[in-house]
């Protein structure tokens, strides 16, 4: 299926924000990267997410964003929406990883609220406006102000809507009221960007999801997203009380990354759960528990290849 954007969901319906593959030494594994955009795309993907939060983009280089980008595109760019992280506390850093993003064939980029200056919310305004001034690419705003110490105020919400490029927001805000007005004021496409929060937020008018657990349960997650579309809520409720326990493991202890790559890797898809200082990977302990949640959401059974 070709990839389609429309001004509703301009990056698609359900993305991943795809975890980084590394190889045992910690390089990145840009083959295991392709291979797992091919499987997620295969698998209820319309779009993802590179070098966000999950991607690991605290630890990975200029250059390995780049080459991200650039072979996730090549390889499902055509069927998918691929959006890359372009977040810094300096702005003129996230500036240069939106231009090298966009040189690379990005569709879109995702702009976090600078994290650890706290900023006001005149500097979280600027610094994104400069990020969305550098290129073409639409934006989607990232609020997750558990990891950025500061938040988009609905104000600078609504003042960053009225740039032409910003399109959407990721939230992980955990504020489904502050979210259902600032829909309702700004017409920004909103995506959930915390999986327990996804019917929620589809009540209140988001359109899609920027997902963790859509590394194991994308399918599951279109579903419910079409479920929703057509009005069928107890279908909708049905299938996301069913991934529960996968949406729990790869969650529950806040080390998404780590918990991500460990489930591709009790599915076969990854051959690693290697990550960068300072994550850890998974215990053998801390595999069994996602291996057990993944068996409860009925998704070991799934056939990967």
């Amino acid at each position: 299926m070709p990839r389609i954007s429309t001004p509703t969901r301009p990056f698609g319906s359900v993305l991943s924000a795809m975890v980084t593959p590394m190889t045992a030494d910690g390089a990145v594994d840009l083959a295991g990267a392709v291979n797992l955009a091919k499987h997620l795309v295969e698998h209820g993907h319309d779009g993802l997410v590179l070098s966000g939060t999950t991607g690991e983009a605290s630890t990975t280089h200029a250059p390995e964003k780049a080459e991200l980008v650039q072979a996730v595109v090549e390889a499902v760019g055509d069927r998918a929406s691929v959006v890359a992280g372009a977040g810094s506390n300096d702005t003129a850093h996230a500036v240069r990883m939106a231009e090298q993003a966009a040189e690379a064939g990005a569709h879109g980029l995702l702009v976090v609220s600078p994290y650890y200056s706290r900023p006001s919310q005149d500097g979280v305004r600027r610094h994104v406006e400069a990020v969305a001034d550098a290129t073409d690419l639409p934006v989607m705003l990232y609020d997750v102000p558990g990891r950025t110490g500061v938040r988009f105020a609905p104000e600078t919400i609504a003042a960053l809507a009225g740039h032409d490029r910003v399109v959407a927001m990721k939230d992980a805000g955990g504020d489904a009221y502050a979210a259902a007005k600032s829909i309702a004021q700004t017409g920004l496409a909103w995506y959930c960007g915390d999986d327990s929060a996804l019917l929620t937020l589809l009540a209140h008018g988001a359109v899609g999801i920027v997902s963790v657990s859509g590394h194991v349960a994308g399918r599951q997650l279109a579903e419910i997203v079409a479920a929703f579309d057509a009005g069928d809520h107890t279908t909708a409720l049905q299938i996301f009380r069913s991934i529960i326990p996968a949406i729990d493991a790869l969650n529950g202890a806040g080390f998404q990354a780590v918990a991500a790559k460990a489930a591709l890797q009790v599915l076969g898809i990854l051959p690693e759960r290697s990550v960068r200082l300072p994550l850890v990977p998974a215990t053998d302990d801390e595999l069994a528990l996602i291996r057990d949640g993944l068996r409860a959401a009925g998704l070991l059974d799934v056939v990967v290849r």
